[in-house]
């Protein structure tokens, strides 16, 4: 027993150190950029490939994460959304956080139970949502765009999220193909300590409203489903 002990912690202690071996050698460090009016024209144009008006004026968003464990009901018109994962069904106030109800099982949740409820159904929205609708977001308050030389010749654009969120401080480098549409983007935040990884933005499809919404994302190895994805305003 001790001798398999032994080698199990053996191989537990190499998978750390390759994997912190590897972190090192993928990790890039943030790209600086240059601020200005061609950082926020390149912006304009991603949003134009998009159909942002048409996005400005889609009511409900639906979608799922985690493999249809969280679940989305989004009334942008009343800054109200459905969150569900498990027996937790949230009524989210997106502009009075404290003012949403929280249930389980049907049931009212109330004191320190309602607020952790409340709590988890924010951050899981912040992350969630911005699974689905990033690109919309690259003039949000507080946010600073720069344009920067990516390798193959092309401009990139980098978005920093100083305020707001869950993690403020998060930066993402959109590459966009020669009709500015967005096809990745390289991740530079808080949760993960290996900077620069890539996401892909390439399964789109243009909803009910008219505005394209991603179906699913690759991540590495790893595919985001983004469950069934839906932009509609009946």
């Amino acid at each position: 027993m001790k001798k398999v002990l032994k080698l199990l912690g053996g191989f537990i202690g190499l998978l750390f150190l390759t994997a912190i071996v590897f972190g090192i050698v993928i990790h890039e460090p943030l790209p600086e950029g240059d601020k200005g009016p061609k950082a926020d024209e390149l912006a304009k144009k991603m949003l134009t490939a998009l159909h942002y008006e048409a996005y400005q004026n889609t009511r409900f968003l639906e979608w799922s994460f985690q493999g249809g464990n969280n679940t989305y009901v989004w009334d942008k018109a009343m800054g109200q959304c459905a969150v569900k994962w498990g027996d937790f069904e949230i009524k989210l106030n997106l502009s009075y956080p404290k003012k949403s109800i929280a249930l389980r099982n049907n049931d009212l949740l109330a004191g320190r139970d309602r607020q952790k409820a409340i709590a988890k159904a924010l951050s899981n929205f912040n992350n969630d949502s911005f699974w689905l609708v990033a690109p919309y977001k690259v003039f949000d308050k507080g946010t600073t765009r720069r344009i920067v030389s990516l390798e193959d010749g092309s401009s990139g654009l980098l978005v920093t999220y100083n305020t707001g969120g869950t993690t403020p401080g998060d930066s993402y480098l959109w590459s966009l193909d020669s009709n500015s549409f967005p096809n990745s983007y390289k991740m530079w935040v808080r949760l993960i300590p290996i900077g620069g990884l890539e996401a892909s933005w390439d399964d789109w499809f243009i909803s009910e409203s008219g505005a394209f919404l991603p179906k699913s994302h690759q991540l590495g190895p790893f595919e985001l489903d983004m469950g069934n994805v839906r932009g509609y305003n009946d």
